[in-house]
């Protein structure tokens, strides 16, 4: 008989370090399943144990271009025998598609970015002439900051698409979105595990940085920051000359379980049924609270992590745990 077990779902090793340290504390069994590649039996029957996706949008970038379709008849396989798998089936779409995040988010009442959706180049000059310069592009399925890029008018944006240095999407789908100036230049990252909020980072976007993942294996050198990028819908003006350095990641003590927009996003995400999730908002000029990101295969940064009672990755390896006890009886290491 298989032993129950969580099973991580991934494509990036680098990421699982803290997620392994915690399951191993808590006496928890778990083994890694990579979606870089692979085959299932369709007639088989799974392993048992209990499923956690971390499928990342970003996983084209490490060679793996086919784990988003491998994730699909993986978390289907498995949801057809009867197995569960957090952030499954349903969950996949809105990490690999910011335009199903905003459209979601927008039904829900949320104030999104006016986004316009264009697929291939052919309609993208044309259709950028829809929104006020300046603006952004990004890629629908993103991470890394990828294809994130701000022009200050419609001619330099013609030059871009008729370019060489035009990213082209993975999934051929590029996003255009207003600019929309930040009150301050950081943006917050809510954290919530099993359907309950962890707790809020503050990230310092000061820098120009365009690469927001918190895990310290995400971490890039300053002088790699590639000019002209905006991670997000932020105004992101520059240090100023010879200021002391502040940490990237700290956490935001005013932002508690009871906030307006966390109460909203944690109903949200239980709608919608994403159990492990970070969901990136700023706050504008005019007292707009903007969501625009939703990550399902979030991460947190090792410096917050050590500075709180209540970690992450902690949460993860509690919540995982109590759905595998939930499920099978005399669960040991």
């Amino acid at each position: 008989m298989n032993r129950p077990r969580i099973h991580i779902l991934h494509e990036n090793d680098d990421w699982l370090p803290p997620f392994h340290a915690a399951l191993e504390a808590a006496g928890l069994p778990y083994v890694n399943w990579s979606l870089a590649g692979g085959s299932i039996d369709l007639a088989a029957e799974p392993p048992e144990g209990v499923f956690w996706s971390r499928l990342s949008a970003s996983a084209h970038t490490r060679g793996h271009v086919y784990a988003k379709e491998y994730a699909r008849a993986l978390f289907r396989w498995l949801e057809a025998a009867g197995r569960r798998v957090v952030n499954g089936s349903n969950v996949v779409e809105f990490e690999v598609s910011k335009a199903a995040q905003y459209a979601a988010l927008a039904a829900a009442g949320f104030d999104v970015p006016h986004t316009i959706f264009v697929v291939g180049s052919d309609g993208l000059k044309s259709r950028a002439r829809e929104l006020p310069a300046p603006f952004i592009t990004k890629h629908n399925q993103g991470g890394k900051g990828l294809g994130v890029r701000r022009f200050d008018s419609y001619e330099e944006f013609d030059t871009y698409v008729e370019g060489p240095d035009f990213e082209e999407p993975t999934d051929g789908i590029t996003l255009l979105q207003e600019y929309v100036q930040s009150a301050a230049p950081f943006i917050t990252r809510a954290e919530f595990v099993g359907g309950q909020f962890v707790y809020a980072v503050r990230v310092d976007t000061s820098g120009g940085s365009f690469e927001l993942c918190p895990a310290e294996a995400c971490a890039v050198p300053e002088q790699a920051s590639r000019q002209g990028l905006a991670p997000a819908t932020c105004d992101l003006p520059a240090s100023p000359t010879g200021a002391a350095s502040a940490p990237l990641f700290m956490k935001r003590n005013d932002i508690t379980a009871s906030h307006p927009l966390i109460v909203r996003l944690r109903d949200f995400l239980a709608a919608e049924g994403i159990e492990v999730a970070g969901v990136e908002f700023f706050e504008t000029v005019d007292g707009r609270l903007i969501p625009y990101d939703i990550n399902t295969n979030t991460n947190y940064n090792p410096d917050v992590e050590s500075a709180t009672s209540n970690a992450g990755a902690t949460s993860v390896a509690e919540f995982l745990g109590r759905e595998l006890a939930s499920r099978y009886t005399a669960v040991s290491a």
